[in-house]
């Protein structure tokens, strides 16, 4: 089938994620991709593009990675998927012994699920369950964070605190309670009024992906742990975003020496191959759910696809990957030339408010323009007829590349971020001047 009948039939079909239908339908001449190597992607035209936002923050060691791709054809030769609902497979216990073993402070239990929004969910569930068996029945509600992101599913979107994403569901949703990012005064003030209600803390370790790359202070999420500690609640740390290298280090908490309660991992995890997530739990969150039968004390929780053979194969390959490349010390060169490039050719241009950044994830927020003008939207266009996929969070332009991107593509995806900013609000700014 050729571009153009793709196209249509696309227009015809398809309801894409997060995106406006009519002005896709009328507005968009869509980008099919067809195939990818490293850290380029194909379309059906053979145009190439940096894969400047590792295909929704999941790719880690680059497309079509020859280990992994081996992992994922020997495990088709064995089984594609069997249950984890009364039975197990080798792929999804040593996935669970290595993570237990990365994980850090007392993690000790995996329960696998499908993806970020359903790790969350997990880790929501078990935690108010947790309480529950505990005779603790009034902790019935959590603590996140104003503009906080967990998912897409009702319970992961009661902890989540982006109005633009959440507040069209309120009726469906259950009590929670926003404390003011990177201000450990609030969340102490909010532990206190509710004290004996909190089940959680739930919170995205250093960095609030969705909310525009927004950054945290440091010291805050040691001061968060004190705090769960204080007032005797769980602290869930989401990681979906964070974890795998994406900050520098394995996960975000590592870097101030922070053990979660509860731990969400997703998106790396399959090194962007496969769907597949998992909420790490200590021994004593673990325990209070063991009982006799009849006293119904079971997780009763669970997912067609938990812990798929093929999906485990591509974890445990990504992990081989981190070992063999030796993956976290080869990019630290890579985040120091990242904020070198941006405080060279992107922070200066005058559309740029701010630039914030951990590690290699990063948000260029946008100033002066209108919501109409769609100029982070606009950007993306620019940066596209250039070579590069990036993705906007409305004015946020957000650059987040595989960890696996070279020195040279990186140089390159800046250099093409920084010249569609500037063609794209260079018009904007002068009219309104």
């Amino acid at each position: 089938m050729h571009s153009r009948e793709l196209a249509d039939l696309d227009r015809r079909v398809l309801w894409h994620p997060f995106t406006q239908q009519r002005g896709w339908v009328q507005e968009e001449d869509p980008v099919i991709i067809e195939r990818a190597s490293g850290c380029t992607l194909y379309d059906t035209e053979g145009t190439a593009y940096l894969d400047g936002v590792s295909s929704l923050w999941c790719n880690v060691h680059g497309h079509a990675h020859p280990a992994i791709d081996a992992a994922v054809r020997d495990q088709l030769g064995r089984v594609a998927h069997t249950t984890m609902l009364g039975l197990s497979h080798p792929p999804a216990i040593e996935l669970a012994r290595r993570l237990v073993d990365l994980a850090p402070g007392e993690l000790s239990r995996v329960f696998f699920s499908d993806n970020g929004s359903t790790a969350a969910e997990v880790a929501v569930k078990m935690a108010y369950q947790y309480w529950q068996l505990k005779g603790e029945t009034g902790r019935s509600g959590f603590v996140c964070l104003r503009m906080g992101y967990h998912g897409d599913t009702v319970g992961a979107v009661s902890v989540g605190g982006i109005d633009l994403f959440h507040q069209r569901f309120g009726a469906l949703l259950f009590e929670a309670w926003q404390a003011e990012p990177g201000d450990p005064g609030h969340m102490a003030a909010l532990l206190r009024e509710h004290a004996g209600r909190v089940a959680a803390v739930i919170v995205e370790p250093l960095v609030q992906g969705a909310a525009g790359i927004l950054t945290h202070p440091h010291g805050y999420l040691r001061a968060v742990r004190e705090l769960c500690d204080e007032h005797d609640v769980l602290l869930i740390c989401d990681e979906v975003a964070t974890g795998f290298g994406r900050t520098g280090t394995m996960f975000a908490c590592e870097q101030e020496d922070v053990a979660p309660d509860l731990m969400c991992v997703a998106k790396g995890l399959t090194g962007g191959y496969l769907p597949l997530a998992a909420t790490l739990a200590t021994e004593r969150v673990y325990e209070a759910f063991l009982g006799d039968f009849a006293e119904l004390r079971t997780f009763f929780h669970g997912h067609t696809y938990t812990g798929n053979p093929l999906a485990c194969a591509a974890a445990l390959a990504t992990l081989d990957v981190f070992e063999a490349e030796d993956t976290l010390a080869a990019i630290a060169p890579r985040i120091a030339l990242l904020g070198e490039l941006l405080a060279g050719l992107v922070a200066p241009l005058p559309a740029v408010g701010e630039v914030r950044r951990r590690g290699l994830m990063v948000g260029i927020e946008l100033h002066g323009f209108e919501l109409h003008q769609r100029m982070g939207h606009q950007v993306t266009l620019a940066a596209r007829a250039r070579g590069a996929i990036i993705r906007p969070l409305g004015d946020v332009v957000v650059l987040m590349p595989p960890l696996a991107m070279t020195e040279p593509e990186l140089r390159r995806l800046v250099e093409i971020t920084a010249a569609a900013i500037a063609a794209a609000t260079d018009q904007a700014l002068s009219s309104a001047a």
